[in-house]
């Protein structure tokens, strides 16, 4: 933490835009004395005496050379990203242009920033916790309108306050444990025993939900893993290729065509989804095939959403043997092809009442109603406005759970209050690491070296 805070004083320098050519690119510099030596090099108004949030026309120039005609943008010190002073050049996008000025503000004494380190200055200098700076990078990143969303929901602090309003409750309980301790010799409960309890069964409450939206949460980011499930010859490559409204897989009439998984993406309503068509399962002395249909049956396992499709009786029955194997809780969706030319089982499913839906992936008859299942399995795994999506963050709510059970037991078993306070700060320790209230050098290095140069 020293090192860092030593090296905020730095200018840093970097360009915040993609590189590549383009109409428009951005340098962000920050750190003490960044205006003045953008100013030093700048062409029009003098950026010292300019008002915060303002835009001023000039050129960049090193000597009487004048690099490009730019915009420049201040912020001035708390009010910008990083709370520092900070100075945004707008310029035009030439790889020669962005090199050349980088090269000037070097040799005015600015150094390259490293990943993430604008984004991880903001977090030193209070502008949010760690849970928000990671949800920074989440809202660069997101693919679709719910990655979108509750990286969103994360940036504005929605996770934070949960976890500040179990931690403060739980702090007010460990002072009274530790004012016990400094009074140990006269047998004084400052902390009620049951008043702890209850807050502690309280805590576990929320914390639960939490753990288990990160399946959902992993979903979101990642995407919904979906495995095309079925028999040679009922129509999979052509559904994957339907739902993704291009010619991915290869179609033919001849069984065992697709001998190995074929994986893309396509967002619906809001989420994405990975669609995995698969080999397939069938008994075959083909030494590939058999390959093919071991991957099959892996991806199956791994999928959080089965469809098993199927063109007849037969095939259906082949498909609930599958499904009979699969564990308990996994989303299943039994799926008819082919009912442009199998109405006769179509109409005998109907009669059945079974759970089936009826589709033609040659001609996307229904194809809308199977997406709109799809998305509402999705929807009905989540847990309320917060997810967690972040494998730290739930590793530190497990932990901070099992610290709670530990505070439960103890108190179950009547422990000391020395011990008893134990559990409470390692509970307190947990919690505090997601969002940075306790945080090492070699965690902000290890978070903020995954952000992309310039944030």
């Amino acid at each position: 933490m020293n090192t860092a805070k030593i090296h905020q004083q730095e200018v840093i320098c970097a360009l915040a835009t993609p590189s590549g050519v383009g109409a428009i690119a951005i340098i962000r510099v920050s750190g003490l004395g960044a205006i003045a030596m953008v100013n030093s090099v700048f062409g029009g108004k003098n950026l010292e005496n300019a008002e915060s949030h303002t835009v001023h026309f000039g050129t960049i120039r090193s000597e009487e050379e004048v690099i490009d005609e730019v915009l420049v943008t201040i912020f001035k010190t708390p009010k910008s990203f990083t709370k520092e002073d900070s100075v945004e050049i707008s310029c035009h996008g030439s790889d020669y242009i962005i090199r050349q000025i980088l090269k000037l503000l070097i040799t005015k004494g600015a150094r390259i920033a490293k990943p993430g380190e604008f984004t991880q200055r903001a977090f030193l200098n209070g502008q949010f916790d760690l849970v928000q700076a990671e949800a920074v990078a989440d809202l660069i990143a997101a693919d679709s309108q719910a990655s979108h969303k509750t990286a969103l929901n994360q940036l504005r602090g929605g996770f934070s306050k949960k976890l500040a309003s179990l931690r403060s409750e739980l702090i007010h309980f460990a002072s009274l444990i530790e004012l016990e301790l400094d009074f140990g010799e006269e047998d004084v409960e400052f902390a009620q025993r049951e008043d702890l309890r209850r807050l502690i069964n309280a805590l576990q409450t929320t914390i639960a939900p939490l753990i288990d939206s990160f399946d959902f949460g992993n979903a979101i980011k990642e995407g919904v893993p979906v495995a095309i499930i079925g028999s040679p010859n009922v129509g999979k490559s052509t559904l994957l290729n339907a739902l993704l409204n291009e010619e991915k897989a290869i179609v033919t009439s001849i069984a065992g065509t697709t001998r190995d998984v074929i994986e893309d993406t396509i967002v619906l309503g809001g989420l994405k989804f990975r669609f995995i068509d698969t080999a397939g399962i069938r008994q075959t002395v083909d030494l590939v095939e058999s390959i093919g249909i071991q991957r099959s049956k892996a991806a199956m396992e791994k999928a959080d959403i089965v469809i098993f499709l199927f063109d007849s009786q037969e095939t259906l029955m082949e498909n609930k043997q599958l499904a009979s194997d699969l564990p308990a809780g996994k989303e299943v969706l039994f799926v008819l092809n082919k009912i442009d030319l199998h109405s006769d089982l179509s109409e005998k499913l109907a009669v059945d009442h079974q759970e089936v839906i009826q589709i033609s992936a040659q001609t996307q008859k229904g194809l809308a109603g199977l997406t709109d299942r799809l998305v509402s399995l999705v929807h009905r795994q989540a847990a309320g406005d917060t997810v967690v999506t972040n494998l730290r963050h739930y590793e530190h709510l497990l932990k901070t759970n099992e610290a709670l059970a530990d505070v439960l037991n103890g108190l179950n078993t009547g422990i000391t209050g020395d011990f008893l306070a134990q559990d409470i700060r390692l509970s307190l320790h947990h919690l505090g690491e997601i969002t940075g209230t306790i945080v090492t050098d070699d965690l902000l290095d290890n978070i903020f070296s995954k952000f992309c140069i310039g944030k």
